[in-house]
């Protein structure tokens, strides 16, 4: 009787089937899609089925003719966090609900847990939390209220605070002032 290894060869070094199983049994937090406006039930069918979930939130008042409510909504629309093994992929993939994993060159991307850490850190210590347009430097966004409401111009620097850049194209003149970031959207 003949002896034989299972696995593969990389770089010419025969690699365990067994090492690289551990990659596939080690659970790591992904990012799932989800169709719209069903992050809740994602979470609740998961967690149901012991998949570990997280579903960020925070709190909306939202108005009517007649009243108002303070609702709980997703802070990030149409996804829901998830820490699997690789390997139990399928588990999530066939849930209802859900579209796909979150990848990159066709491989699911993992989060770091301390990149969940910190956004849970966040959510419990800091009650203002809602989500924004992602913005980035050198793009294009309007001013959405204030004196400058209407005025469009390119966004600078957002370290310490949001400098934007706005052009007066007529007389070929720009000015930079500093304004808060929930008063800035994205121009399309």
């Amino acid at each position: 009787m003949v002896a034989t290894q299972i696995g593969i060869q990389c770089n010419g070094q025969f690699v365990n089937d067994s090492s690289l199983a551990n990659g596939f049994d080690r659970p790591e937090w992904y990012a799932v899609y989800t169709n719209a406006r069903h992050e809740k039930r994602v979470t609740e069918y998961l967690g149901g089925r012991s998949v570990q979930c997280y579903l960020p939130s925070y709190k909306s008042v939202r108005r009517w003719q007649d009243r108002r409510k303070e609702i709980e909504l997703p802070l990030f629309p149409g996804y829901v966090f998830v820490r699997i093994a690789y390997r139990s992929r399928l588990q999530v993939l066939t849930a209802p609900g859900v579209v796909q994993i979150v990848s990159f060159d066709g491989k699911p991307a993992p989060i770091t847990e301390a990149e969940i850490e910190t956004l849970r850190q966040g959510l419990s210590d800091t009650a203002g939390f809602e989500p924004h347009p992602y913005l980035k430097v050198g793009k294009r966004v309007r001013v959405r209220s204030g004196p400058l409401s209407g005025m469009e111009g390119i966004l600078v620097r957002r370290k310490d605070g949001f400098r934007l850049v706005l052009s007066i194209e007529l007389i070929m003149r720009s000015v930079a002032t500093e304004v808060d970031e929930a008063d800035v959207e994205p121009v399309n």
